[in-house]
């Protein structure tokens, strides 16, 4: 059950998502409660790691640094860019900002073990972006859309820390104190997160039912376009500043996954339903073409670092 839950998350997506445009009583009431179910995401990605992991950090700071920057730059610049382009309706602009300002997602970690990327590095970035997305993130925001709309930075900032940050310390913390206790139960978390996120999209979808079943192409296509630009110029960039495949491979899944939880509960709390609309429509495109490329990439004799499969997180 673990594995095909694990195995088949663009498809349970997709269902969910089935379930609650026919039947969307099934899960709007869960909004109030999107924040805590992306604390279990996170708290499930803290479990699964080792202090150690913090070593990366140090082995790959080149790289470590340049994806923190390509990350926190190239995706917000291209939602600003798109949105305009096409002239979204300013909630979906507002969505698709929010989305492009969040850090990678879980998700590349996943797609860097099938696509015989670095997964060491994956992992190291995914949990440097996130230790700065409480800062990060609602700056970014902020940033680009303070002269639009008001955007309450510091309560921001205060809700990323705590269904981000805090959860994920926690995890951390905890695995560090009763590993020999959990050790058997750690790899069920990753299904947890699968579910949990599964939740969160079916929510979303019931919410923008009436909006949804007149086939938005618009934000669909503008999903589209950043998450494949992402993992374009994410690979690209690193290949001129001389990586080596596996790791130009790490950086394009890093830069392109983004941590659409994030977004959605970002866009449902401090702005409206529709505008968590791109990140729910980018959290179901982003698994399917991470997954396209990642067996695309598989198919050529790359760079494929030692893996547990207990750090594997959908996101």
């Amino acid at each position: 059950m673990i594995k095909f839950i694990e195995k088949n998350f663009a498809f349970l997506a997709i269902l969910f998502s089935a379930v609650a445009l026919a039947c969307p009583q099934s899960f709007i009431w869960i909004k109030p409660h999107i924040p805590k179910f992306l604390g279990v995401i996170m708290f499930g990605m803290g479990i699964t790691l080792n202090f150690s992991d913090f070593k990366g950090v140090w082995q790959h700071k080149r790289l470590v640094i340049t994806g923190i920057i390509m990350q926190y730059t190239i995706m917000p610049i291209l939602a600003v860019m798109i949105a305009l382009a096409l002239n979204l309706p300013r909630e979906l602009m507002v969505g698709l900002i929010i989305v492009g300002a969040c850090p990678s997602g879980t998700a590349s970690n996943v797609m860097s073990y099938m696509g015989k990327a670095n997964l060491a590095l994956s992992v190291t970035l995914t949990l440097c972006t996130t230790l700065l997305a409480p800062l990060l993130t609602p700056a970014i925001i902020y940033l680009i859309l303070s002269h639009k709309i008001a955007i309450p930075f510091w309560s921001m900032v205060s809700s990323v820390f705590w269904i981000v940050l805090f959860p994920l310390i926690d995890g951390l913390i905890i695995r560090h104190l009763l590993y020999r206790r959990i050790k058997n139960i750690i790899p069920v978390f990753p299904s947890i997160s699968i579910l949990c996120i599964l939740v969160i999209i079916a929510c979303v979808v019931g919410l923008n039912q009436k909006l949804l079943l007149t086939f938005p192409a618009l934000i669909i296509f503008a999903v589209v376009l950043h998450n494949g630009f992402g993992l374009c110029l994410g690979y690209y960039i690193a290949k001129l500043l001389k990586a080596e495949e596996a790791e130009a491979r790490t950086l394009a899944f890093e830069v392109g996954l983004q941590n659409s939880g994030l977004g959605v509960t970002l866009a449902a709390k401090f702005f409206t339903v529709a505008a968590a609309l791109p990140s729910t429509i980018f959290s179901v495109w982003h698994n399917i073409s991470g997954i396209l490329l990642a067996k695309w990439w598989a198919l050529d004799k790359g760079k494929n670092l030692e893996q547990t499969p207990e750090k594997l997180l959908h996101n």
